[in-house]
């Protein structure tokens, strides 16, 4: 597996990180130990949880699973996330000092460990000011308690901003943002990823498959069932299904992705991985498996290297929509002609 640096950290990481989401609710302890064992025997050297999944167990499965292998455990950059609720009480939540320092000493706790290497803020808090946030996550920084820190789900003015903060007080600044991101969803391209590139900071994609609709789980107008996350959950499946069935650009872009996987004799969830993975100012790609066969099958991106024409198929299958202003072509010759004089 291929080591990347750890944004603008001096730390590598490998371009495949296992995701924890689903363990201790959708997967056993039993079966997320072996899912671990799995993906460092695939030389993978990077795990991703949050104090939120499962309400705590995730993160407490990751550190028995730590507990007991102290040797992979030294080698294992482990992330986890802060923000959402632990508690019902109204400072339970958030990104203040209050919430943040309990947040962290619970996930430190729950992971087993002295110090965490990647603490990432969950999302944006439009309530507690950011220069609180930043002054906290310095001073954990200096006690120790993290080595590097970054953000979830900001958006570009936000990480932005962040960063120049950051700067401005002589404080640690973020190393990787994680987004979601994948052929399906890619309007971070916009501005968040040029945000995080003028930052020197790493991606860390979350659902790259697009919640298995790039691994070829769906089919036009039919409604999920079976053992699929949709399909088990008929509710969400009503309510999610029918917007994304209804675009025929998602058709478009699954047909594709199936069209270059039956041509390369792999299947389509790897090369909708190998494109993220591929993608600038990618670290790493989040594999999030609920049972060991389903982890098997997206390592096996690894091996996938997309030719240059098999990335243009798939980025232009796959563009964007593109407002006339400010970002498509149109708006960019408006504002040359602004500049020139001209209206």
């Amino acid at each position: 597996m291929e080591y990347r640096k750890h944004g603008n950290s001096g730390t590598v990481v490998t371009s495949y990180c296992l995701g924890t989401m689903t363990f201790g609710q959708e997967t056993d302890e039993a079966t997320s130990h072996l899912i671990m064992d799995d993906y460092i025997k695939a030389g993978g050297n990077f795990i991703d949880t949050a104090n939120v999944y499962s309400a705590g167990v995730s993160e407490e499965i990751v550190g028995r699973w730590l507990k007991a292998r102290p040797s992979e455990a030294r080698q294992v950059v482990v992330a986890t996330k802060g923000r959402f609720p632990m508690g019902a009480g109204p400072n339970d939540l958030g990104l203040s000092r209050t919430n943040l320092n309990r947040a962290l000493n619970d996930s430190l706790r729950r992971l087993g460990v002295e110090q965490i290497d990647l603490y990432q803020m969950h999302a944006w808090d439009a309530v507690t000011p950011i220069e609180e946030t930043l002054r906290f996550l310095d001073d954990a920084v200096s006690a120790g308690k993290i080595a590097y820190y970054g953000f979830s789900n900001y958006l570009g003015w936000q990480v932005t901003k962040a960063v120049h903060v950051a700067r401005a007080n002589h404080w640690t600044a973020p190393v990787t943002l994680q987004p979601q991101y994948n052929l399906l969803v890619r309007d971070i391209e916009h501005e968040i990823v040029p945000a995080c590139q003028d930052a020197g900071m790493g991606l860390l994609p979350w659902s790259p498959l697009g919640g298995g609709w790039l691994a070829g789980k769906y089919q036009r107008d039919v409604m999920p069932s079976g053992a699929t996350r949709l399909g088990e959950n008929p509710n969400r499946g009503m309510e999610s299904y029918g917007p994304r069935n209804a675009q025929e650009r998602t058709w478009q872009i699954i047909d594709m992705v199936a069209e270059i996987a039956k041509e390369r004799g792999v299947s389509a969830a790897q090369v909708a991985l190998a494109w993220v993975a591929a993608r600038p100012a990618v670290t790493a790609v989040i594999l999030g498996a609920r049972t060991r066969e389903q982890l098997a099958d997206n390592l096996g991106a690894v091996a996938v290297t997309l030719s240059t024409e098999e990335m243009e198929r798939l980025n232009r299958v796959s563009a964007p929509a593109m407002a006339d202003y400010p970002y498509g072509e149109r708006g960019v010759s408006q504002r040359h002609r602004k500049m020139d004089g001209g209206r």
